[in-house]
């Protein structure tokens, strides 16, 4: 049973009641106040985080005395391997089940976070963190107390020592808005530089970056240098740092393709933008609703896009502004808002995931859903989804801060893994996941970012 799920104890023991709650320990009804009571906390919000919280800790301390078993029966190293001599498994097979166990065997460590600046370390929550393609680094928004973001990089060369470096700068690169997409950018050179819209924290427009502390336009996506974040040179200054004027923006996404090169897509309230950085020529695809996710493909200037409607359609970027909707090539349907899309590698299959808590995986050459993927928790927030095609496995991060392990193969919920802070609307992890964290000879495993502290989560 799914750890985080709601408990049905209750019926089973003492029938349901309207306007009461069944207390099994102590084998009586209370009575349940509607919302919220300072001198009576007993309400259905207070014992659903009650429960929720015993859950929490009570897999937390099976982990930390190392019970997590394998969810197959009789699977283990030893069979594995007996199965792999004896031929019953093919390499693929066993690859997939071996990557399986290493999942169920990870252990959580906390990593002591340095920075060269002693008063950025550790003193503001983690909001996101994307890495890049070699997962050498990390661009990090972090949520600070008087309300805004401020960004940062973590470099993961010394992700296998006993401490990671943080490169970051207090003051210089700080906005009092909100940043729901963030995305790397390949301009000079691959991973050269990051793209985020901004969003202000009361409103649903969007403000330009506050690098001098003015916000001088209605909204706006920046572009802003890795290299601004490098303490090598910290006088040195990149002159391809730049913004364009956007408003209500919910996603974003940089093309790969050359032929559609330099080029960046915003997602907007019932419209879609691409711009290209070095021209400024900027086309506009008009939709029916708001665009809050998005991905290139790699091997065509395709553009995917999830929308609040639950639809999901893709747009070539090479063709000209049509009317209507007639320039939408696939179109696929959720029955909730989409809030992710991750395509895959070979671009025949498209993963996205609502906020119904569904996962689902199209065959994009039928349109068709193939399979889905069950016990995520979700119901209004934008949550990624992170899919490691080399291990055969998709992770995601629910509402209720669980970061849950699936297999892409056979759908199989792997592990379900806890956060170390209690659940809340704003602790829920964000996570990056690889085989190689810190480049060609990093080392596996799970990143998560949860409150102020990093923790990762390596294989056995």
């Amino acid at each position: 049973e799914d750890p985080s799920s709601s408990s049905s104890t209750q019926s089973s023991v003492a029938p349901e009641l309207p306007g009461f709650y069944y207390d099994p320990e102590k084998n009586r009804y209370f009575r349940l106040l509607p919302g919220h009571n300072n001198h009576n906390p007993l309400t259905k919000d207070s014992i659903q985080h009650k429960a929720m919280e015993c859950k929490r800790l009570k897999l937390l301390e099976e982990e930390e005395k190392q019970h997590q078993k394998t969810t197959r029966a009789g699977l283990n190293s030893s069979v594995l391997l007996q199965k792999r001599q004896l031929g019953s498994l093919t390499p693929t097979s066993y690859c997939r089940l071996v990557h399986e166990l290493k999942v169920n065997c990870m252990q959580r460590r906390k990593i002591e976070i340095h920075s060269p600046d002693s008063s950025v370390a550790g003193t503001n929550n983690f909001k996101i963190i994307v890495a890049d393609v070699a997962c050498e680094r990390i661009f990090t928004v972090n949520d600070v107390e008087h309300g805004g973001c401020k960004y940062g990089i973590i470099n993961l060369s010394g992700l296998g020592k006993e401490s990671l470096t943080v490169e970051m700068y207090d003051n210089l690169y700080f906005t009092n808005r909100k940043v729901n997409s963030v995305c790397w950018a390949s301009l000079t050179h691959p991973d050269s530089h990051v793209l985020y819209p901004l969003k202000k924290k009361s409103e649903l427009s969007f403000s330009k970056l506050c690098l001098m502390g003015i916000a001088e336009t209605p909204g706006c996506a920046s572009l802003l240098p890795a290299s601004l974040f490098s303490s090598t040179n910290p006088g040195d200054r990149p002159g391809m740092l730049c913004s364009f004027k956007i408003s209500t923006a919910w996603s974003c996404a940089w093309c790969l393709n050359p032929q559609a090169d330099n080029c960046f897509s915003t997602g907007l309230t019932r419209r879609v933008l691409v711009t290209n950085v070095v021209t400024g020529h900027r086309q506009t695809f008009g939709t029916s609703s708001d665009v809050l996710a998005q991905q290139f493909a790699t091997q065509t200037p395709v553009l995917y896009n999830g929308c609040r409607s639950g639809e999901i359609f893709s747009i070539d970027v090479r063709q000209r502004n049509r009317k209507g909707q007639s320039w939408k090539a696939i179109r696929l349907f959720h029955g909730s808002a989409v809030t992710s899309i991750h395509l895959m590698e070979a671009e025949h299959y498209l993963m996205a995931a609502d906020m119904a808590g569904k996962i689902k995986l199209w065959d994009l050459r039928t349109a068709k859903c193939v399979k889905q993927y069950k016990g995520h928790h979700n119901e209004y927030a934008l949550l990624p989804l992170h899919v490691n095609e080399e291990e055969g496995l998709l992770i995601a991060v629910g509402q209720d801060c669980y970061t849950r392990i699936w297999s892409l193969q056979d759908t199989h919920l792997l592990r379900t893994i806890p956060s170390p802070h209690p659940s809340s609307k704003d602790a829920i992890p964000s996570v990056v996941f690889s085989s190689r964290l810190g480049g060609s000879r990093g080392v596996p495993g799970l990143l998560m970012a949860v409150k102020q502290d990093l923790y990762h989560f390596s294989y056995n």
